[in-house]
């Protein structure tokens, strides 16, 4: 697995003469979309089945980094669509959500990585539909859209295993939200919404919030992937990081990365806080209750 990502790319295997078994094989991504339309009335629903299986390829077939990754190695995600309206044939309005995972090492348990929600899919699609898509022009909303998160679950995955590892393809990511200026959909502009994916990706590049960046490292490399062996000593190495994010919080209140990062790990959070040293507990309770008061009552539950 990627778990020694930062050594393990440079490992020197025979490539040449195997190159095109493995680049068969190299594909990121492990997407499973679904598409929800029970909102929608029509007679015809063969659409939305076609709609997830190509979704589904053009996320999953899709060669997003120039790296080789092998099956096991591959980010599982997923996306779920609700279709809320059909204005009419081909037009769809939707609300998703989506999620990444990665494993932790010396363990069968996958910790979440990003968890958002988007409720501005503005896209045009009709059956058998090519789905298009170049980092340097914007082809259509649906492919950007699809690309946009594509290059974010990367990016993700790749700062949970280096610090910062996932720069360029937030970068790329950005590049998709810069060429959907020109589109007029939903989503991509500073002005419509602090919780678009606009803001999200201003969020992530911004170097103020490198605190939450560089915490994806330090939460799952040198926390999560170490907690089989020492689990007290996982739990106080979490402990500065919610401090940063605290004063993060309290500088940038309603800061989306805050939000998604949390969406994500409070009930992991929960989990791995609710057993172990008292004062650790208690210490990580008062300072999540103070980033996240709505979730002070579940956040109960490390103390109790």
């Amino acid at each position: 697995m990627k778990l020694l990502k930062e050594s393990y790319k440079y490992f020197a295997l025979p490539f040449i003469l195997f190159y095109f078994s493995i680049t068969a094989l190299s594909q990121e991504l492990n997407c499973t979309v679904t598409v929800n339309s029970g909102k929608v009335r029509t007679t015809d629903r063969s659409v939305f089945d076609d709609m997830e299986n190509s979704f589904e390829q053009f996320l999953n077939q899709q060669k997003w980094t120039t790296e080789v990754f092998k099956p096991h190695e591959r980010i599982n995600c997923n996306i779920n669509i609700v279709i809320e309206e059909m204005p009419s044939i081909g037009q769809f309005l939707a609300s998703v959500q989506i999620q990444s995972a990665r494993p932790v090492f010396n363990s069968n348990y996958e910790s979440t990585l990003f968890n958002f929600a988007d409720r501005d899919w503005q896209f045009d699609y009709v059956e058998s539909q090519p789905l298009n898509f170049s980092d340097n022009n914007f082809n259509t909303n649906l492919t950007s859209l699809l690309a946009y998160y594509a290059y974010v679950i990367i990016g993700f995955d790749y700062d949970s295993f280096s610090e910062m590892g996932g720069t360029p393809y937030f970068q790329k990511a950005l590049n998709v939200v810069n060429n959907a200026q020109q589109s007029n959909r939903a989503g991509w502009k500073s002005l419509e919404s602090n919780r678009n994916r606009y803001w999200l990706l201003e969020n992530i590049t911004n170097r103020r919030m490198d605190v939450i960046r560089k915490g994806y490292y330090t939460y799952h490399r040198l926390a999560l992937d170490t907690f089989k062996d020492n689990p007290d000593e996982a739990r106080r190495k979490l402990i500065p990081l919610l401090r940063e994010i605290l004063r993060l919080s309290k500088q940038n209140p309603g800061a989306i990365l805050i939000i998604t990062f949390l969406d994500a790990k409070a009930n992991e959070l929960i989990n791995i806080y609710s057993d172990g040293d008292i004062q650790v507990r208690r210490e990580a309770y008062n300072i999540l209750s103070e980033i996240n008061p709505a979730r002070r009552d579940q956040y109960a539950q490390i103390i109790k």
